[in-house]
């Protein structure tokens, strides 16, 4: 398995780091990839290294792509057409495509919500999906997640797609997550 996790400037921190860390627990490569300058500022100053520029990895082959959210990192997202070509060709494949937080607004950009259920942050328009107010919604290979609150509960939801249910809860236990 092998997912990518694009990191644009005023990404939230906490939804980036718990996801890369939560998916590489549970032996699943993660390559995190700079938009832009490298290393990469999240929304509350902390600056993350990632491990490629998104420009080096137009030709390479995953099994997801995972957005999180912060502002104005997720506007970012929305606007830069190499995710919206990431997304759009992964749901072409029905591979797994998720976001979390501010980050779905790119989904949406893509074209990849339409007639879907989805969530984001309060506030966020997603006109085309059937929008919940629940803290992780899956539908089919589409995850979304609500904010950092829930970003250890979308984390594990995308363990539980990628490498079953099995694997989440074993992971969920030794990290002590409630249930």
């Amino acid at each position: 398995m092998r997912v990518l996790v694009p990191l644009a400037e005023g990404f939230e921190e906490i939804e980036a780091v718990t996801i890369v860390d939560v998916l590489r627990r549970a032996s699943i490569e993660v390559v995190t990839a700079a938009l832009a300058e490298n290393p990469v500022r999240g929304s509350h100053g902390i600056a993350v290294s990632a491990d490629a520029g998104l420009d080096t990895l137009q030709d390479a082959e995953f099994d997801a792509i995972v957005l999180p959210g912060g502002m104005p990192g997720s506007r970012t997202l929305k606007g830069d057409e190499r995710v919206l070509s990431f997304v759009r060709g992964m749901a072409r494949q029905d591979k797994l495509v998720a976001a979390i937080c501010a980050a779905p607004i790119a989904l949406e950009a893509a074209g990849v919500l339409a007639g879907k259920r989805a969530t984001s942050y309060p506030g966020n328009e997603l006109p085309s999906a059937h929008y919940v107010e629940e803290r992780v919604v899956v539908d089919g290979a589409l995850v979304t997640s609500r904010g950092p609150g829930t970003a250890i509960e979308f984390a594990l939801t995308l363990v539980e797609r990628l490498k079953g249910p099995e694997a989440a809860q074993k992971l969920r236990a030794s990290m002590l997550v409630a249930s």
